[in-house]
């Protein structure tokens, strides 16, 4: 799959865009070979672009649910740019074949694309998470990066009767990036219905971030992310998440299973 943009966007954004943008196949569900720094000159790409985009961080979760949604499964082939979140992914992508070099995590990126936002000029908008997280995130971004313009917040418990004034507001709003903090697979859906009517260059899912960033809760010791026991460290806060994560062998299995068949 390549980057589609015009002879316009090439010239201002020339490095991304001249380049055919490689992906790999995970059970049906694509993700782009990205780095990183590949996957932030890709959005700053897309914002400059100006067109309504959805930017998604996959990890193994959403690829399992997307085994029993075809829905699902459209919805992620039909984003703008995939990153690689979870090392369950990057594992995965190397046991079929595929060079993925490194994990991009949703937070990761939301810093990173804070920090470009002070610099670029762009305005920021923060939905999701229970009422009050988002305006204690925000306050820590705009403590952490001075000069971040967030224009506007919006915490997750909201009904279809009060999409239209959220809407509204957003796209009144004009921010360049729209964090979505609903959880997954649910703000991948909330990002694919509304993406259009919004008007934002950049929607970007990032499940927990906004508590992460709040302190409600706690990302692992750097040691543990260095590892990838990420996984681990959150099992171990969240002993209520070990259902979710038994959902993660049979991942492993489907991987080996597709491997072992050539279905690749």
């Amino acid at each position: 799959m390549e980057y589609i943009c015009t002879a316009e966007d090439s010239k201002r954004i020339k490095g991304f865009c001249m380049e055919k943008r490689e992906n790999a196949d995970i059970l049906g569900c694509r993700v782009d070979l990205l780095t990183a720094e590949e996957a932030i000159s890709g959005i700053k790409a897309i914002i400059d672009r100006g067109k309504p985009a959805h930017i998604i961080t996959l990890n193994a979760e959403i690829v399992y649910q997307a085994q029993a949604s075809q829905n699902l499964r459209e919805i992620i082939n039909s984003a703008d740019l995939i990153t690689p979140d979870g090392i369950g992914i990057v594992w995965a992508g190397r046991k079929l074949g595929f060079n993925i070099r490194e994990r991009v995590t949703g937070i990761d990126l939301f810093y990173r694309l804070c920090q470009e936002a002070t610099v670029e000029d762009w305005k920021i908008y923060l939905l999701g998470s229970a009422p009050g997280v988002a305006e204690v995130a925000a306050n820590q971004l705009a403590a952490t990066y001075p000069g971040l313009q967030i224009c506007g917040i919006h915490h997750g418990y909201f009904s279809e009767e009060d999409m239209p004034a959220m809407v509204q507001e957003i796209r009144t709003l004009v921010p360049q990036i729209l964090f979505v903090a609903l959880g997954a697979p649910k703000q991948e859906m909330w990002i694919k219905k509304y993406k259009e009517q919004l008007g934002v260059p950049a929607c970007i899912g990032v499940g927990g971030s906004l508590d992460v960033i709040a302190g409600y809760k706690q990302r692992a010791p750097g040691w543990m992310i260095k590892f990838n026991l990420e996984w681990l460290y959150r099992l171990l806060a969240e002993p209520s998440r070990f259902k979710r994560q038994l959902v993660l062998p049979k991942f492993v299995g489907l991987i080996l299973k597709s491997k072992y068949k050539g279905r690749i």
